[in-house]
């Protein structure tokens, strides 16, 4: 199988053409939110430009385009994922998909006492929403460890498993380690339990092939600005027969069949979650994204994700004084680092002058630097459309801040 034309891939994103305070942008933040290829921007104004309408309302012409725009997404999107299109709820994001699990199916079902397993690497989005279930119930959330290298504790995680817990929340891949864990075993021991896993992909999807259904996890949400897709934009996975019991999360149009002031007869599934009128720009956009990734191959993206880590963290590791935080045999392309005597804050900004764009801070993720005993750290996270001329630029302005810095 030939290999990508990364040079020829990397010029279909207009935004990589740009200069940042004279200097030529080098984009390392893809792991907040991934740069768009002129395809997706293309397909969102086709429609404002072309065919704007409402979709599942109108007959006339406009609208049934408009649909079977709309509808793309969720067919490609379950075609990525290998999963039937009618287990997937589209909607704003893995937050908004995360707070719609934890509202409609496990909160019915907690009592006092029950627990929920969250692990210590979490985004904040697959913490918080937990807590607010425990406030209202009486119910736990506790934590599963992680390990110094970054990666699970997965002794201590099966010794966790017992009745009293109703659902496993983790990620698939870290926002700030890079760990990809184990979420097929962790998903075979809370069978054996009988309990529910919920998978956090917004790290996973963009980044490597993903078979949901070989997983084994109850529910699975990703998000679609992290997938060269458009902001407000993601979906919820989740077996058939938990989508049928749960109720409607938010009421409105198009989530029903009928309506009388006595009564209100709801939509089948996946439709009943789906109220309003949608961000249809925005999936005709991933659908547009998920085209894109398909042409290239998850495959190559992968190895080619691979390769850059593997020269990235090689690079920053001759700069002294510099730390690595997650060591993961198994890792996605995100390098979250500190150097010694210097905040994270100073050196982005600084970097930000080179035309360097980094994350700083926290990362949505204060439980995991806690651990670490850390207040912030820089991120550099890769992406297919980088080089490794960008990995040396960033190493040539870490040396050069940290001598200014000194």
């Amino acid at each position: 199988m030939t290999a990508p034309d990364w040079t020829a891939i990397r010029a279909d994103f207009p935004t990589l053409q740009r200069q940042v305070h004279g200097k030529p942008l080098v984009y390392l933040d893809t792991a907040n939110t991934s740069q768009k290829p002129r395809a997706v921007v293309e397909a969102m104004d086709a429609y404002y430009s072309q065919y704007t309408a409402n979709v599942s309302r109108a007959v006339h012409t406009l609208g049934a385009e408009a649909t079977e725009a709309y509808e793309s997404a969720r067919t490609k999107l379950a075609g990525l994922l290998k999963v039937r299109a009618d287990e997937l709820v589209l909607c704003s994001g893995t937050t908004f998909a995360i707070n719609l699990v934890a509202y409609s199916y496990l909160l019915p079902k907690l009592q006092p006492d029950d627990v929920i397993l969250v692990s210590r690497m979490e985004h904040h989005a697959n913490i918080v929403p937990w807590q607010l279930m425990a406030e209202r119930t009486g119910a736990k959330v506790e934590v599963i460890e992680i390990l110094q290298d970054g990666t699970i504790d997965m002794d201590a995680f099966a010794a966790q498993l017992r009745p009293q817990v109703k659902l496993v929340a983790v990620a698939h891949v870290s926002n700030v380690l890079g760990t990809i864990n184990p979420v097929r075993e962790m998903a075979k021991l809370s069978r054996k339990h009988g309990i529910p896993m919920l998978v956090d992909g917004s790290q996973a999807v963009p980044h490597m092939p993903v078979d949901i259904s070989s997983i084994g996890c109850d529910f699975y949400v990703f998000t679609g600005h992290k997938m060269l897709g458009p902001t407000g934009t993601g979906a919820l996975w989740a077996k058939a027969a938990h989508l049928e019991a749960m109720p409607p999360f938010i009421g409105g149009g198009e989530m029903i069949k009928s309506v009388s002031f006595e009564s209100t007869t709801f939509n089948r599934a996946p439709y009943k979650f789906e109220a309003g009128t949608p961000n249809i720009a925005g999936f005709i956009g991933l659908a547009a994204a998920v085209d894109y990734l398909q042409a290239i191959s998850l495959d190559a993206i992968a190895t080619r994700e691979r390769e850059l880590l593997e020269y990235a963290t090689q690079q920053l590791q001759t700069i002294d004084g510099l730390r690595i935080f997650g060591d993961a045999a198994d890792k996605a392309s995100v390098i979250s680092f500190a150097i010694d005597g210097t905040h994270a804050h100073d050196l982005a900004t600084m970097l930000d002058i080179e035309g360097i764009a980094v994350r700083s801070g926290q990362h949505c993720a204060h439980p995991l630097l806690q651990f670490y005993g850390i207040s912030a750290t820089c991120r550099a996270s890769l992406a297919f459309y980088n080089t490794e001329a960008e990995v040396d630029a960033l190493v040539t302005g870490l040396r050069k801040v940290r001598t200014l810095l000194a």
